[in-house]
């Protein structure tokens, strides 16, 4: 019990400190993919933080990977969401192209992902 009493005061400070600096949560971004363009065409990541991305469609299957961002191929279909959670280790500008052929204007179809330091 004595332990207990010493480790509790430890444990609500290391816990007050993640919520309050947000370091229990990744951060969010919605991407929807639409005919033949990402929406946001951009989103900005953070190197070395976890980012949650949200990706949704609607009108077509589509797909997002990359091998620098360790996105695995992840095929993002009418009216479902799908999560993928992102950890970039190289800062820099990468452009996404759509994964999954789409149609005319597949191959312009790019999301662009810019990781700062």
């Amino acid at each position: 019990m004595r332990n207990f009493m010493k480790a509790a005061p430890l444990a609500a400070i290391i816990i007050a400190i993640a919520v309050f600096t947000g370091a229990s949560r990744p951060a969010a971004v919605n991407v929807v993919a639409t005919t033949w363009s990402f929406t946001p065409s951009t989103i900005h990541l953070k190197l070395n933080q976890p980012a949650e991305l949200s990706l949704t469609s609607n009108n077509a299957t589509h797909g997002l990977q990359s091998d620098d961002l360790g996105i695995p191929l992840t095929l993002i279909t009418p009216g479902k969401t799908v999560t993928v959670d992102v950890t970039p280790h190289k800062a820099g500008t990468f452009t996404l192209h759509c994964a999954n052929y789409c149609g005319a204007g597949h191959p312009n179809m790019a999301l662009t992902v810019v990781v700062a330091p």
